[in-house]
């Protein structure tokens, strides 16, 4: 619907032309730099300054006056996120906005195939696409550094390498659509806790070599349209305003053209936002993820504090000029951009590309031979057994909730259970074994001891009488797991699962373990395991697993 206002209103705008000729910032058939000059030069400074700043959770001013659209941004990388409200961080409660989930990050990565990374980018445009979104905040391509970091599953890896091939496919693909990727953290976003001001000091050597290869093949290979910043300072400034990071670096010597975004709230001062390469504020006057201040759009550092410093002299008009051509550029690839495919949301086609995805990005870290009469468990033969016991709250828990502002909303789940029922029926019996509570932002899960012994007693007892035992372990998405706004706060698998894994090869060898996690986690029980496959997060087609 918004699409076909914004249609009506550049045709009345035309039509109504004093000239009778279109305006050249409206004719798509006009050079873009072309375009991009005539509408600055219709523009008041008030409409230059606004386009910089937020006008709701997740859009920005367009120009009303001249026909110009805002833009709708969404989270992701892994999907659409669903709607937000306009001004707090309560879902909308829309009954349309369900949407494919696709693997995270850390399982294309795992595929080690751009050709995946291009299906993945396609498929996640289409459906931003057909949501009507202009901007889609993924892939990230932060280094992995650290296996405790919140946020590394929404992250390529740790080889600079191999995220700088994966991510030019998905940046590709996904634009086609007219959706632009946002790429991010840019940069060095290496741990949640004290996100907002920890000061990153590092050598230039580590800087280009690990940290920044990815984003540069963003821009310079993938032709990314926007990048996000990050929420940290390195070297004393933070990164959404930095001038090494963002004037020198990714504008000069990248000849980056697009706009640079904030991590919401991630902006915290008007002089350095004006000078030191920033375009658009989101979300400022709040945590970035819950909470919510008394402060107006007008109040964002980008708004009327800007506004004012340019009419008092203090900054140059030049750097709204700046903003403003790179914040329309963007506007006529996307939200402006008439010719476009259209979109379509949670079909078998995006199915089949999540599925595949799944498929190829599960690693298998163990499958030992048992000797000359016993072979190694994988792959399961489905003939072999009668009596199959599934193990685990991962087995049945729904891994697209949490984690996050990368949680999603999907339209189809198929748990690990349901998969291994659906390949050999009545074999499958299911023993939870640990329990872990419902995901929530800033709550770490207590779960009663005397429960957890309960559970773990059930599935021992049923694990004897087991031909084969496979256990859907790992991490989840709760706080201080995979989830923004807290690291892990231990290397070791939660809730018991330690203890568990013990307990159920101490009855049975034939186990195994399938982790779910976009980290790696501590295995002291790896000798008396034979088979571990890592499975990652794998979207709404988890039955791959």
């Amino acid at each position: 619907m918004r699409k076909k206002i914004l249609s009506i209103a550049i045709f009345a705008f035309t039509f109504l032309n004093v000239n009778s000729q279109t305006p050249i910032y409206l004719d798509e058939s006009k050079p873009i730099e072309e375009r991009v000059t005539d509408a600055l030069s219709r523009m008041t400074l008030q409409e230059k300054v606004k386009l910089c700043h937020a006008q709701s959770k997740f859009s920005s001013y367009g120009v009303s006056r001249l026909g110009i659209p805002e833009l709708w941004m969404s989270d992701g990388p892994h999907g659409v996120r669903a709607e937000i409200n306009w001004n707090n961080w309560n879902y909308a409660g829309w009954t349309n906005d369900s949407i494919t989930v696709f693997p995270a990050l850390t399982c294309l990565a795992a595929t080690w195939n751009p050709d995946m990374a291009a299906k993945y980018g396609k498929a996640i445009g289409e459906e931003a696409l057909y949501r009507e979104k202009d901007v889609i905040l993924g892939p990230g391509v932060n280094i992995y550094r650290t296996p405790l970091n919140g946020r590394n599953f929404e992250y390529m890896g740790e080889d600079p390498y191999l995220a700088s091939v994966m991510c030019v496919p998905y940046i590709k693909e996904l634009q086609k659509n007219g959706v632009a990727a946002c790429v991010k953290h840019y940069a060095l976003n290496n741990q949640e806790q004290w996100r907002g001001h920890i000061n990153v000091e590092l050598s230039d050597r580590a800087l280009h070599e690990i940290y920044l290869p990815a984003f540069k093949a963003a821009v310079e290979e993938g032709g990314a349209w926007s990048i996000m910043g990050s929420y940290n300072k390195i070297r004393g400034q933070h990164a959404c305003h930095n001038d090494l990071m963002l004037n020198k670096i990714l504008k000069n010597d990248w000849k980056f053209d697009g706009a640079v975004i904030t991590d919401w709230g991630g902006c915290h001062d008007t002089k350095e936002a004006a000078l030191n390469g920033l375009d658009i504020e989101m979300g400022s006057y709040t945590n970035g993820l819950t909470s919510e201040s008394a402060f107006t759009f007008d109040d964002y550092f980008l708004a009327r504090p800007y506004l004012e410093m340019i009419q008092k002299g203090e900054v140059s008009e030049s750097t709204v000029n700046e903003k403003a051509a790179r914040i329309l550029r963007l506007i006529f690839r996307t939200a402006m951009k008439r010719n476009k495919p259209f979109g379509s949301v949670a079909t078998k086609e995006h199915y089949d590309v999540a599925r595949e995805i799944a498929g190829e990005g599960i690693v298998l870290l163990k499958n030992e031979k048992r000797g000359n009469k016993l072979p190694s468990i994988l792959p399961i033969d489905g003939e072999k057994y009668k009596k199959i016991l599934v193990v685990g709250d991962n087995a049945v828990r729904m891994l697209n909730q949490g984690g996050g502002s990368s949680e999603l909303k999907a339209k189809d789940m198929i748990s690990p259970l349901q998969g291994m029922r659906e390949l050999y029926g009545e074999k499958i019996e299911f023993a939870q074994g640990y329990m872990v509570g419902r995901p929530m932002y800033g709550r770490e899960d207590k779960i009663d001891k005397n429960v957890e012994d309960s559970l773990r007693a059930e599935a021992v007892a049923m694990a004897k009488e087991a031909d084969l035992i496979v256990m859907f372990g790992g991490l989840n998405k709760n706080h201080l797991q995979d989830c923004e706004g807290g690291d892990r706060t231990s290397y070791s698998l939660p809730f018991g699962q330690n203890e568990l894994i013990e307990s159920l090869t101490a009855v049975n060898r034939n186990f195994v373990l399938v982790l779910l996690s976009g980290n790696a986690v501590e295995m002291p029980w790896v000798a008396k395991v034979p088979a571990i496959v890592q499975g990652w997060y794998a979207g709404s087609m988890e039955d791959m697993l």
